[in-house]
């Protein structure tokens, strides 16, 4: 199987490189320095900014939002012998995803002049299918995670056409729609037609210190929202963005911990690490459209409704469709996305083009990731259920440590 898997790689590797040598050489009808440095001279967003300060004030949002990324690999890494894993599949999505949508940019739509907005667009489709293989996360195999990046790429095009070209008017400046929704409902197009019923039956074991590495990439992320839901704006309204997203995380802390304690009497510590970022979901469409006061009941309600839906949606939906969600993603993207759209078309005007919007986010995730789903199922062979959301079948030295399971025992896990 590894021989055949390096085959395809290098003839994939020849492909890419014999494009690169056939497509259009980007200077033909500029120098290098024209289109890789930021022009200056030209005006920026608003009146008092030039195009070099507009580049400059998104250079930080740019290393934030990858910054943000990385994190996420974090905020998956709970299982005790499924953490490497964790990381390079990370990786690996991340570059098929944002690699492939450059080059579909520049190849297909002639996107020459690389820009800030154009270079965080490519991250935000890497960060939303980062998201996305959580759902899915440990049931395939590792080289597939490169696969469905690639796969990514063009469904998030799509998207983004659907959202943005196709329709006008669309309220969504924080990705409520163009991250959280697609990242949930695509990667359950890709469980639903993958069906692999095995997930329910592997032991997931956690550990007082794998949880805290949730804890510590759930707070990080909240520290830096900001940043990725104000990005792409003018920086005239960062500091009103940035009011309006913390105080909508804030709420959901709140109503997060009210909603745990309500339904199970205490903390569940993953419930809570997860849920407590809904609000900053949900505040992705009405993000400038709302005062601060606005902001917080948003958080408020988006909190609630997350920590209800893993407490007791996720048990009963996962089991009603006959697959696992392993990150419970849709409880906290699908969602509160979904109620992040609906609040940004109420409080801007555009209830019914955010509708319509969502509908076709909704469908066009799901049918993509569908298609994605196949393939991956056609491709991956033989996978043995031990090698599933573990170590031992991808890396050199990888050994199984002893943990303790809920009655006390301690256990040392099968390699």
């Amino acid at each position: 199987m590894m021989k055949n898997f390096s085959k395809i790689a290098l003839k994939f590797f020849i492909v890419i490189l014999l494009l690169n040598i056939i497509a259009p050489p980007v200077a033909v009808a500029q120098s290098l320095e024209d289109i890789y440095s930021t022009p200056t001279g030209e005006e920026g967003l608003t009146a008092d900014t030039s195009h070099l300060g507009d580049e400059l004030h998104k250079w930080n949002k740019n290393m934030d939002v990858w910054f943000m990324l990385m994190l996420v690999a974090f905020l998956m890494l709970f299982i005790k012998k499924f953490e490497w894993g964790v990381c390079l599949a990370v990786l690996l999505v991340t570059a098929g995803s944002f690699i492939t949508y450059m080059a579909i940019q520049q190849f297909v739509f002639g996107q020459f002049v690389w820009t800030q907005d154009w270079t965080i667009m490519g991250v935000f489709c890497a960060i939303t299918v980062v998201i996305a293989i959580g759902i899915f996360l440990g049931t395939v195999k590792m080289w597939q995670y490169f696969l469905a990046g690639v796969l990514f790429a063009p469904a998030w095009i799509a998207v983004e056409w659907w959202m943005f070209s196709y329709l006008e008017g669309v309220v969504d400046p924080g990705g409520s729609m163009l991250v959280h929704m697609v990242a949930a409902y695509w990667g359950w197009g890709v469980i639903l037609t993958l069906r692999e019923k095995r997930a329910f039956d592997v032991p997931v074991f956690t550990t007082t210190h794998s949880v805290s590495f949730v804890w510590l990439a759930s707070m990080l992320l909240w520290v830096l929202w900001p940043s990725f839901v104000t990005a792409l704006l003018p920086a005239d309204q960062v500091t009103w963005a940035m009011f309006t997203c913390y105080m909508a995380g804030l709420g959901s802390i709140i109503t997060t911990y009210i909603f745990c304690m309500i339904w199970q009497k205490k903390v569940d510590p993953l419930v809570f690490t997860y849920a407590m970022l809904a609000g900053l979901v949900a505040i992705g469409s009405p993000l400038t459209s709302v005062d601060p006061w606005t902001a917080l009941g948003i958080g408020l309600v988006a909190g609630a409704i997350s920590a209800t839906c893993f407490i007791k949606l996720h048990p009963w939906l996962c089991e009603k469709m006959g697959v696992l969600d392993v990150m419970a993603v849709n409880n906290l993207h699908g969602i509160p996305g979904i109620f992040g759209a609906i609040c940004g078309g109420i409080f801007a005007g555009a209830l019914m083009t955010n509708f319509v919007s969502l509908v076709g986010v909704f469908v066009i995730s799901l049918v993509t990731g569908g298609i994605t789903g196949l393939i991956i199922r056609a491709t991956r062979g033989e996978m043995e259920i031990g090698s599933m959301m573990s170590d031992g079948a991808d890396f050199v030295g990888w050994k199984p440590e002893p943990v303790a399971t809920e009655d006390g025992k301690v256990v040392v896990q099968d390699a």
